[in-house]
């Protein structure tokens, strides 16, 4: 018998976990005539350069000491007390103590899981949901149970049935994005993040409100965060962790999310975090504080919606214009994305190699599922494209289509 190597061990984690089709995909705009509508990364052509840099420059001499020396790992003080007030704006009271910082939001759900789950312990996500929780729940052994969405995005009735399931293993955690959720598009109503808080307090169960999109709002009304809900279900506050981002709205690349749980999570979280990286870098961490502190995120934010706005609204136009009768759509109110199911059996695997010949790329909805898959469904970013990519890009689609109907 062969003997076992490293790459043995590792490979039926890594096949389960999946290459990032993403990145793949990402490869192809080396072709000049390649139109994206894969990608979930915000526009370059919106980021605020000139505001970023001058709170650089102005972080950089007022506070050099916080810039290049050590921090402390739950994050600099004057960012925290920044993201309170800014979360305070929006109408979730935070005290800048519950807060920690994180390298993005993904590194506090993975901080989250090594803390608070073992291998075989069981956790919830929404069907579908974003890549990266699953890989995380996936390389921790978890057993991840799936609970629909539809266009008022997670649906409490048969989370309910989940938990109340007596055969099911009781679950630690639930994950999920109720603001435009990444890939779905869909936002919960208020009656249903009401009754979800609801059920974390009856069933114990942790509720993780991963919130990266939730200033994107471009059309609609907004709907308070869970995190700003606590204080109207007895209980709840207890049983909620916020994991939120400056990513979209400011630049991914600087590297700043935040956490905010109850003090036993925030404690374990912070002793974990140490053992990553000690903490976020300090350079980008008081950049980000003096560009909050100047007003220059509010004062630019209206330019960001406007163009996502913009380029929402394009896509729209054209999927009414070019694939109408062809595909189901969730049409979102914000965020980045718009979820789609192809009609008449056809598979989104089946199209991507007929679309990539056509010279436009999408996602394949099947990477968003841990069980239950819907082969019919592919998710289409408008975050980066211009409005007229985007519409060269769909009336591509639809020819893609055509040619598997024929």
């Amino acid at each position: 018998m062969k003997p076992a190597t490293s790459a043995d061990r590792i490979a039926p984690v890594y096949r389960s976990i999946g290459e990032s089709l993403v990145r793949e995909l990402a490869k192809l705009m080396a072709d000049p005539e390649m139109i994206s509508l894969a990608g979930g990364y915000p526009s370059p052509a919106l980021f605020d350069r000139d505001g970023i840099r001058d709170a650089a420059n102005a972080a950089l001499a007022d506070a050099p000491l916080a810039c290049l020396q050590y921090g402390p790992t739950e994050g600099l003080p004057a960012l925290r007390e920044q993201i309170a007030s800014m979360l305070a704006a929006r109408g979730t009271a935070v005290s800048p103590d519950a807060l920690m910082v994180t390298a993005g939001s993904q590194q506090g759900f993975d901080l989250l899981v090594r803390t608070l789950m073992r291998a075989g312990d069981a956790a919830v996500v929404e069907r579908p949901t974003y890549t990266g929780p699953l890989r995380i729940l996936t390389v921790a052994g978890a057993r991840t149970t799936t609970v629909g969405v539809d266009h008022r995005g997670l649906d409490v009735d048969e989370l309910e049935s989940v938990l109340r399931d007596a055969s099911r293993p009781r679950p630690t955690l639930l994950y999920a994005i109720p603001t435009f959720a990444n890939p779905s598009g869909a936002t919960m109503p208020l009656e249903r993040r009401l009754r979800l808080l609801e059920l974390a307090v009856e069933h114990q169960l942790i509720v993780v409100e991963d919130d990266p999109y939730g200033q994107l709002r471009f059309d609609g009304e907004p709907v308070p965060q869970l995190a700003a809900l606590t204080d109207r279900v007895p209980g709840s506050a207890d049983w909620l962790v916020h994991l939120g981002s400056l990513s979209k709205v400011i630049a991914p690349g600087l590297r700043v999310g935040y956490l905010i749980a109850p003090p036993a999570i925030r404690r374990a979280c912070v002793s974990a975090k140490q053992l990553d990286d000690l903490s976020n870098p300090g350079f980008t961490q008081a950049t980000v504080a003096r560009y909050l502190a100047d007003g220059r995120l509010d004062a630019h934010l209206p330019v960001i919606l406007a163009g996502y706005r913009e380029r929402a609204h394009a896509m729209r136009e054209a999927i009414a214009r070019h694939l109408d009768g062809r595909v189901d759509v969730n049409l979102p109110q914000g965020g980045m994305f718009t979820w789609a199911r192809l009609r008449d059996g056809l598979g989104a695997r089946e199209l991507l190699p007929r679309a990539i010949a056509h010279k436009v790329t999408f996602v394949p909805g099947d990477i968003y599922y841990a069980e239950r898959n819907d082969p019919s469904a592919f998710r289409l970013s408008f975050s980066t494209p211009t409005p007229a990519q985007i519409g060269e890009g769909i009336a591509r689609l639809g020819r893609a289509i055509g040619s598997m109907r024929g």
